[in-house]
């Protein structure tokens, strides 16, 4: 089966998730991820991709990310995942694959979406039950956005800025963002849309995309029986 066209604008934010093979360890310890963040950094400045939030998990990774040339998304993990799997196989004395497959992505609608997507990343850690508040985890960027600890990885996006006037006033208004859960519609909203590759965002929006792409931006309604629904499973 042809593999579904990729949707990806120069300015347009996108959600990234990319998982291990079969859902395997891809991070064993901090100087893996410590790696990985690295050349993250150095990929991004090469192909001009401003990093907004991420979450490095024991299995796969979450980003927030916006391009500033073309293709620099694909670029950008192509180059990061490859040299990332020499290094994990080198270090644990194996052959193969790593990642599975192609990485998942949607763009997001800025407006309306993008402090919500940062929102899901940075509570990765909290939905998996491996901490109990995002602030336990060291491999966020919830420490940038909430804590203003300074990282050379992330570029802040003109929503969190936003959010108030002077530094201390976006750290509280964005703490203050994490007294109250992401509803089950919302973190349903941004896994599907991730997963089928089609916009986040509203009826306009993905409207827009589709339009701007010409690649569709909904799922297919159900066709006769037996024919499928044209959705991703």
């Amino acid at each position: 089966m042809a593999r579904p066209p990729r949707t990806s604008l120069i300015d347009v934010p996108q959600h990234v998730v990319q998982r291990g093979n079969n859902r395997q360890i891809c991070f064993v310890n901090d100087e893996d991820f410590g790696v990985y963040r690295k050349w993250l950094g150095d990929a991004a400045k090469r192909y001009s991709v401003d990093i907004h939030a991420w979450v490095f998990m024991t299995n796969h990774v979450h980003l927030l990310v916006t391009p500033r040339q073309e293709q620099a998304v694909s670029a950008m993990m192509q180059t990061l995942g490859r040299r990332y799997v020499r290094y994990f196989n080198k270090a644990y004395q194996r052959t193969g694959t790593l990642w599975g497959g192609r990485f998942k992505s949607c763009v997001v609608h800025s407006e309306a979406y993008v402090i919500c997507c940062q929102r899901y990343i940075e509570l990765n850690p909290v939905r998996a039950r491996m901490v109990t508040r995002p602030e336990a985890y060291r491999w966020s960027s919830y420490h940038a956005h909430a804590r203003g600890i300074a990282t050379d990885l992330w570029t802040p996006h003109d929503q969190y800025l936003a959010l108030g006037d002077t530094p201390s006033a976006r750290l509280l208004a964005y703490r203050e963002l994490f007294q109250e859960q992401l509803s089950e519609q919302e973190i349903n909203s941004i896994r599907d849309s991730t997963n089928r590759g089609m916009a986040l965002g509203n009826d306009r929006f993905r409207s827009e995309i589709a339009a701007l792409t010409g690649i569709r931006q909904r799922p297919l309604k159900p066709g006769p029986k037996g024919r499928g629904t044209g959705e991703v499973k």
